[in-house]
C-alpha cells in the first residue's frame, strides 16, 4: 500500500512547475526593441543625402537633430539609428539579403575633408589682418 501511494504522490509531484513545451519559434513579444544609446549627432548626420524633403516648412531637417538614438530589434537583428528630431533613420541587417534598408554607405552632400576645409577657409578670413 505504501508503494502505491507514494508512485502517486510522485506521479501528482511531477507535473509541477513544468514549462510549455518549446515551439519552433519564440513567441513575439511587444518590447522587442531593445536601446543600445544615445549618441550626439555629429557634423557628417545632417550631409546624408536621400531623405525626403518635408512639405511643412517647419517640419525638423537632418540638421536640426541634436541626438541619435540607436536600438536593435531583437528578433530580426536590424540596428536602427534615428536623429531625434527629424525622425530619420538609417537601419542595417547584417544578416538580411539586402544588407540594409538604406544601402551602406549613404551617400553625403559634404564630406568630412570638406568640412574641414571651409571651417579653415572661415577662420583664415576671420583672422585680423597684420
Amino acid at each position: 500500500m505504501r508503494l502505491v501511494l507514494c508512485a502517486v504522490s510522485v506521479m501528482a509531484l511531477a507535473g509541477c512547475n513544468q514549462s510549455p513545451a518549446p515551439t519552433a519559434s519564440a513567441p513575439k513579444s511587444p518590447g522587442r526593441f531593445a536601446g543600445i544609446g544615445v549618441f550626439d549627432a555629429g557634423r557628417l548626420w545632417g550631409q546624408m543625402t536621400g531623405s525626403a524633403a518635408a512639405r511643412d516648412p517647419a517640419a525638423a531637417k537632418l540638421q536640426d537633430d541634436e541626438h541619435i538614438i540607436v536600438v536593435m530589434d531583437s528578433h530580426t537583428g536590424e540596428v536602427r539609428q534615428c536623429g531625434d528630431h527629424s525622425g530619420y533613420c538609417v537601419a542595417m541587417n547584417p544578416w538580411s539579403g539586402d544588407g540594409a534598408r538604406m544601402r551602406l554607405p549613404v551617400k553625403l552632400a559634404k564630406h568630412g575633408a570638406d568640412l574641414d576645409a571651409e571651417a579653415a577657409a572661415d577662420m583664415k578670413a576671420a583672422a585680423p589682418a597684420k
